[in-house]
């Protein structure tokens, strides 16, 4: 693929997210129709435009592509290649609460492997944009990881999936332990956000399971061509479908990877809630 390629499938990634972007703002406030397809995880009607506008951004271009998104599902044609990983509105919970801290995240994965990433974060009028070979930037400036060196230095974040009522597998156990390990570990809520600060230096490390393609392809493409390092939590290389992701500036990476793997879950379980009715 020459870099002129890259370029026009980047271009068409920026075109849809600021579609998608766009439509969040217009909902932004004015939300009638709040679902939860599951306990702690929603769906709105912004959700729903916000795809539906990316959609026909990717399939006006690219007709015979693969489409993975979050709310419609796999389309387009399967034996494609290319496949195109859409979360229209990355942070539903926090959208849903105006907390303004949401985006819309666009990859381009090419024969299994994240190529074209494109995330943007309208509320802050912020663009992440990279692409294999071609490097990241936050509104078409260079940007580059943080060079923090030590896990003790370092600012983090992470997030906890959805099941996390039903599994001690649940992330509690491994953010108390960062948190005395670290400056901070921060929560966020949106992944692509979370890997887009990574990429910028505004982070230094993230971890997270229960993640779908859809939150990370994007933005694991921004953190490589920032300079970081991104594999599963045992420095392996990750794989998009364990739903299981390791990224840092790639100093701290095999520290921070050394006490994910020490880590014990928590001896927890979930209260009997019909116990107390």
């Amino acid at each position: 693929m020459t870099t002129a390629d890259l370029k026009a499938y980047l271009d068409i990634a920026t075109e849809a997210a600021l579609a998608g972007g766009g439509v969040l703002q217009q909902f932004w406030g004015k939300l009638e129709n709040i679902q939860e397809k599951r306990p702690g995880d929603l769906v709105t009607e912004a959700d729903q435009a916000a795809e539906k506008a990316v959609l026909a951004v990717i399939g006006r271009h690219f007709p015979g592509h693969q489409i993975l998104a979050e709310e419609s599902g796999q389309q387009g044609n399967q034996d494609s290649e290319y496949l195109w990983a859409i979360d229209p509105l990355d942070g539903t919970t926090n959208y849903a609460h105006q907390y303004p801290f949401s985006s819309t995240s666009i990859a381009l994965i090419i024969r299994g492997v994240p190529t074209v990433g494109v995330v943007y974060d309208p509320f802050h009028r912020e663009l992440f944009r990279g692409a294999t070979g071609l490097g990241a930037t936050r509104n078409r400036q260079p940007i580059h990881v943080s060079s923090t060196s030590s896990l003790a230095s370092s600012l983090l974040v992470t997030g906890f999936a959805y099941d996390r009522r039903e599994t001690k597998d649940n992330n509690y156990a491994e953010f108390c332990h960062l948190t005395h390990l670290t400056q901070g570990v921060r929560r966020g809520g949106s992944a692509s956000i979370d890997l887009a600060y990574i990429a910028c230096g505004r982070l230094d490390g993230y971890w997270e399971r229960g993640l779908s393609p859809w939150d990370i392809a994007a933005g694991i493409v921004l953190v490589q061509e920032a300079g970081g390092t991104v594999t599963a939590y045992d420095q392996s290389p990750q794989q998009l479908a364990s739903g299981r992701l390791l990224a840092t500036n790639g100093h701290i990476h095999a520290a921070l990877s050394h006490e994910l793997l020490k880590i014990q879950p928590l001896d927890w379980a979930p209260p009997n809630l019909s116990a107390s009715r």
